[in-house]
C-alpha cells in the first residue's frame, strides 16, 4: 500500500482536530443552572476553571470557580488582598458531608495549617452555594465590593476531606501553583 500526503493528512490530522475540539474548556462550558458569565478563565492547575461577572455599580464580581474532584474532597477559591500566596487569603471552600448534602462557606487563611472551619472575610461575601456534579465541585458566590479595583491575586485550592472536615492539603506540585493575577474586567 503506497501511502500518500492525503493518507498521513487523514491519519493524523482530523484525529488530532478531533481531539482539540472535543476538550473541555471554560468558554464551552454551560451550567445546569440558568446562570450565565460573560467571562472565564481555564486556571492553569488543578483542573479549574473560573467564570464570572464584573458588576461596575458595586465593584463585585458574581463567581463559578469549577473544579475536577471526588466526592470525597475539597475545593476551595479565595482572592488574597494583601499578597500573592496562600496565606492572607478569603476563600471560600466547599465540600461534601458524609450524609451527602454540600457545605460551603468562607474561611480567611491566617497560617500554613489553617483551621478551614467558617468565618469572617476581610471583605463582603453573599450568595453563597455550591454543587457537586459530574466528578466536579462548583462554587458560586458574589464577592465585594472589592477595595483593590478590578484586579486581584487570586488562590484555588483541592484537598481530601475525612470526618466531615476538610484536611491539608498537597504541599508540592500544582498544590504550590496554584496563585494568579486576574483583571475582573477581561
Amino acid at each position: 500500500m503506497e501511502i500518500t500526503s492525503r493518507t498521513v493528512f487523514i491519519i493524523c490530522v482530523i484525529p488530532s482536530l478531533f481531539i482539540i475540539s472535543s476538550a473541555q474548556t471554560c468558554k464551552n462550558h454551560t451550567f445546569a443552572s440558568t446562570q450565565v458569565f460573560s467571562s472565564c478563565s481555564d486556571l492553569p492547575v488543578l483542573q479549574a476553571n473560573l467564570h464570572w461577572n464584573y458588576i461596575p455599580e458595586t465593584k463585585s464580581v458574581h463567581v463559578a470557580y469549577r473544579a475536577s474532584q471526588t466526592p470525597t474532597g475539597w475545593v476551595a477559591w479565595g482572592i488574597n488582598p494583601t499578597g500573592t500566596g496562600m496565606l492572607g487569603s478569603q476563600a471560600i471552600v466547599a465540600f461534601r458531608y458524609s450524609n451527602g448534602s454540600m457545605a460551603v462557606y468562607p474561611t480567611p487563611i491566617n497560617s500554613y495549617n489553617p483551621s478551614m472551619q467558617p468565618g469572617a472575610l476581610s471583605f463582603p461575601v453573599s450568595n453563597i452555594s455550591a454543587i457537586y456534579a459530574n466528578n466536579e465541585m462548583t462554587i458560586f458566590a458574589v464577592v465585594g465590593p472589592l477595595s483593590n479595583g478590578t484586579t486581584s491575586n487570586h488562590v484555588w485550592q483541592a484537598g481530601p476531606v475525612s470526618n466531615d472536615n476538610p484536611q491539608i492539603h498537597s504541599t508540592s506540585g500544582p498544590n504550590v501553583e496554584s496563585m494568579a493575577t486576574i483583571d475582573f474586567l477581561s
